[in-house]
């Protein structure tokens, strides 16, 4: 088999895989509903969040975090300015001494 059809197979490859991990949507592109709608869709998502950010953000009610982990409150950074969303963290438990 000649070499050139390997090498655009292989090049045609590369630039896909490379175009998908830009198709991650941009939280600063959309409005704070659209974001929040996407979330709710999706169940679970990773947003662009600037412009070397990323972070996966869930529903508020549900079981996208894996244990012990907890849908907690973040905000991003949307169109018309900052969105509540949330993602998974552990919990913080703040007992008395």
């Amino acid at each position: 088999m000649p070499a050139r059809p390997i090498a655009s197979t292989v090049a045609a490859i590369l630039l896909a895989a490379t175009s998908m991990a830009y198709a991650r949507p941009d939280a600063r592109t959309m409005t704070c509903e659209q974001t929040q709608q996407l979330i709710q869709s999706r169940r679970a998502v990773v947003l662009t969040t600037g412009r070397n950010t990323y972070d996966r953000y869930v529903r508020q009610f549900g079981n996208e975090c894996d244990w012990p982990e907890v849908p907690t409150a973040a905000y991003v950074w949307t169109r018309d300015g900052q969105c509540r969303v949330h993602r998974c963290e552990e919990p913080v438990f703040d007992f008395p001494d």
